[in-house]
């Protein structure tokens, strides 16, 4: 008699609810070899830590997940040392570095993205304009034929589809992750990426984001603060993302201007022009650069502080980009009147940046009781951001938001003091706020170890760095991810993904965990490549038990993993595991998930035949661990 699939379900559902949630309530620490007589800079040994113990934290919180023999390298480099060459990053990536350079074009600028992907209304527009289409054709008639002239032209044009960059984008994103060497960079370069997040979901500006991470982001993770948040506030992404590009305020004439130059530089009467219906004041920037940004929510200021913020704002906008791209018609001012004469009536252009004063609110303001007078330009805005990176709410909030990601869901606040005070009286130098938390007895203490819950994201590339796996197809990767619960990029809310462990953990969620630790032990992940048998010297475990605790401790290093291994020996030797998991998480997805293309993506199916270079047995047990409440922690 067949046992009915609901009943099934049913019990794998508690079963995996009932371990993860009773795991969290037993922990603790194997210990191994003597203290030194030396005390460390980092006080790992007061929390009661061996030296490895004490690696294998640093690895859980730095890096995307250890590999076998990482522990091994840090106790022999120097806990201290090693951490100081990751906030450096500058390891040796060649080997990335020749997997990253089939993807040309990440390292495109702003200005070719937009000549080599031009956004579909701007290629029909384009289409027409040449003869290509004939405009009474949209959207009437044989859309597939429509379609096909589309992309006949964008093939003979030279263009390619916006999708096609933002794949690459992605693909890279999983390779550094995956792969570098600078671990802790890819792991800022993602803290600082969602804490001034930006979305693929908003079109317009989907196709700047791979530049607003690789040039904004990535380069300042260490460094001022300030500096970053500058950077963010100028860069076509964010000023899109958040309309600010679009806002403008009531120019009121100041002296000298009723003159006016030619490109020569010749006076000439002033030609006045006619009235144009202007973008308006827009807030959300200035609103989410202080509740999201800098102060925090409860950071002191008003909902008058955001209006007269926004007006400090107003006419920081996009320079032209792309021969008919955004800032076209800005093109044709710069042409006939010449860049140094309009740097001498207050345009400021800093690479994709263009500050338009006839677009700046240029009365008095005041802002949090900072008064700024009428007439300062664009230097107002970075007097405006300035002040903001330095308040000590900023400090607060930049420090608990830190401390939150890599210590613990609730930092104690001694902890997020000290960073707070640091922030301070460095003028917010990150680098300098990560060794202190690292240096501080909280960072080592028991309520911060293996307390924080990997993303979809962490547990994808921890498990394939803790599988030494081979990723040929990276975007594989991004389904299964974005399955679990996490379509990096796309998240919509200015706020970015949430760090905190309840966000991502429920039934739901537990079972695709375990359907993908399943899928990529037995080899069903089409792209991603491992080798069971070399991760432990190509020696066999004798059984499914003896496997479990040759593995866990392979994967897992310097954790008491007995609790571990007593609750997952149930799943063992059951042979349809896989099945009744990949049965119950289709039973509990909420909804068909979306591709990145748009279509729908395919449901994982169980595999009906054992790996070929694995052993049946042995996979199930590596994708049981991969699965289990234990690895879920960091």
């Amino acid at each position: 008699m067949k046992t009915p699939v609901k009943v099934i379900c049913s019990f794998v559902l508690v079963f995996l609810v009932t371990v993860f949630f009773s795991s969290f309530r037993e922990q603790g620490l194997e210990e191994s070899g003597s203290l030194a007589a030396a005390k460390p800079s980092f006080p790992y040994r007061k929390a009661g830590l061996t030296e490895r113990q004490a690696a294998a934290h640093l690895l859980s919180r730095f890096t995307y997940g250890s590999k076998e023999g990482d522990v091994d390298a840090m106790v022999k480099t120097g806990l201290e040392k090693w951490f100081r060459q990751q906030l450096d990053g500058k390891q040796e990536d060649d080997s990335l570095n020749l997997m990253l350079s089939k993807f040309e074009d990440i390292n495109l600028s702003n200005t070719e993205v937009e000549n080599k992907y031009p956004r579909q209304p701007r290629v029909l527009r384009m289409a027409i304009q040449d003869g290509s289409i004939n405009k009474d054709s949209v959207n009437k008639g044989d859309q597939k034929a429509y379609r096909e002239q589309i992309r006949a032209y964008m093939e003979k044009k030279g263009f390619k589809p916006e999708q096609e960059l933002l794949r690459q984008f992605i693909n890279q994103k999983i390779l550094r992750a995956a792969y570098t060497h600078n671990q802790l960079r890819e792991l800022l370069t993602d803290f600082w990426f969602n804490h001034f997040n930006v979305s693929l979901t908003k079109n317009q500006c989907a196709s700047f984001v791979p530049a607003y991470e690789r040039d904004i982001i990535r380069p300042n993770v260490t460094g001022k603060f300030s500096d970053l948040l500058l950077a963010t506030a100028k860069s076509p992404a964010m000023l899109i993302y958040l309309d600010n590009f679009t806002s403008t305020g009531q120019p009121v004439a100041l002296p000298g201007e009723d003159e006016q130059v030619n490109k020569a530089g010749k006076p000439v009467k002033k030609r006045v022009p006619p009235k144009r219906k202007q973008g308006g004041l827009n807030e959300n920037y200035a609103r989410e650069v202080m509740e999201l940004h800098t102060l925090g929510v409860d950071g002191g200021y008003t909902q008058s502080d955001v209006t007269q913020a926004a007006r400090v704002l107003t006419g920081w906008t996009l320079a032209p980009m792309g021969e008919d791209g955004y800032g076209a018609a800005m093109q044709k001012i710069i042409d006939n009147v010449g860049e140094e004469n309009l740097k001498k009536r207050g345009f400021v252009k800093d690479g994709d940046f263009l500050f338009v004063p006839n677009r700046h609110d240029n009365e008095e303001k005041t802002v949090m009781g900072k008064h700024f007078a009428a007439g300062g330009g664009y230097e107002e805005g970075l007097a405006l951001l300035n002040m903001l990176a330095q308040h000590p709410s900023t400090a607060k909030f930049i420090a608990k938001k830190i401390a939150t990601r890599f210590v613990n869901d609730s930092p104690p606040q001694s902890l997020v003091d000290k960073m707070a005070k640091t922030f301070t009286k460095t003028d917010g130098n990150i680098r300098e706020v990560l060794m202190t938390m690292v240096s501080s007895p909280e960072f080592w203490s028991p309520a911060s170890l293996r307390e924080k819950t990997k993303s979809p994201f962490e547990l994808a590339i921890s498990a394939v760095r803790g599988l030494d796996a081979d990723i040929n197809q990276p975007y594989q990767l991004f389904n299964w991810i974005n399955r679990m619960g996490q379509k990096m990029y796309y998240y919509q809310a200015p706020t970015g993904f949430p760090d905190r462990g309840q966000y991502w953990i429920n039934t739901g969620a537990l079972l695709n965990r375990m359907n993908f630790g399943l899928a990529l032990a037995a080899q069903r992940i089409p792209g991603v490549k491992i080798n069971l048998s070399a991760l432990n010297n190509h020696h066999e475990p004798e059984s499914a038990e003896a496997a479990l605790l040759t593995y866990s401790k392979i994967i897992m290093p310097e954790r008491n993993l007995t609790e571990t291994v007593k609750r997952l020996k149930p799943m063992l030797n059951d042979p349809s595991l896989s099945t009744k998991v990949a049965n119950a998480a289709e039973k509990t997805a909420p909804q068909q998930e979306q591709s990145m293309m748009g279509e729908q993506a395919a449901p994982v199916k169980p595999a009906v035949k054992a790996p070929v270079n694995n052993n049946a047995m042995l996979a199930q047990v590596v994708g049981v661990i991969i699965g289990s409440p234990e690895f879920q922690r960091k």
